[in-house]
């Protein structure tokens, strides 16, 4: 059964991290495209960012949103078949449920979407909380 979970969140304060976590089962995630979103109360859902999934000669290369470039960093963990979201400098604006996403297609070829309706594959989200 295709499955993501994520995991990692928690309560910090300003200018704290953490590392987020997007576990697939059921297939080779780091192969497959996939985005980090996040979706404040009230709000719609937002990229920060995406990575391309790899190819026979090619590893795929993360994007980030402008409000999170230089602060969070996107990383494949071959062994675990995990994502990572390595989010530093965490600010109160920052807070937010967080979700990985796929769209579960297979040599795809380079690039990612920053666009959330792209994927059709979510997991349940994990809540990130930065304190002032």
């Amino acid at each position: 059964q295709v499955q993501l979970v994520e995991s990692g969140g928690g309560l910090v304060q300003t200018g704290g991290s953490l590392i987020l976590t997007c576990a697939g089962s059921g297939f080779h995630l780091p192969y497959y495209r996939v985005g980090w979103f996040r979706q404040a109360p009230g709000k719609e859902r937002e990229a920060v960012g995406c990575i391309d999934g790899d190819g026979r000669e090619y590893r795929g290369v993360p994007l980030y949103s402008d409000s999170v470039k230089s602060r969070f960093t996107i990383s494949k963990d071959y062994t675990d078949n995990t994502l990572h979201l390595q989010a530093n400098g965490l600010k109160p604006e920052d807070t937010a449920v967080y979700y990985c996403a796929t769209d579960l297609v297979l040599n795809a070829g380079p690039g990612c979407y920053m666009n959330p309706r792209k994927y059709d594959r979510w997991g349940p989200g994990t809540q990130v909380t930065v304190s002032s």
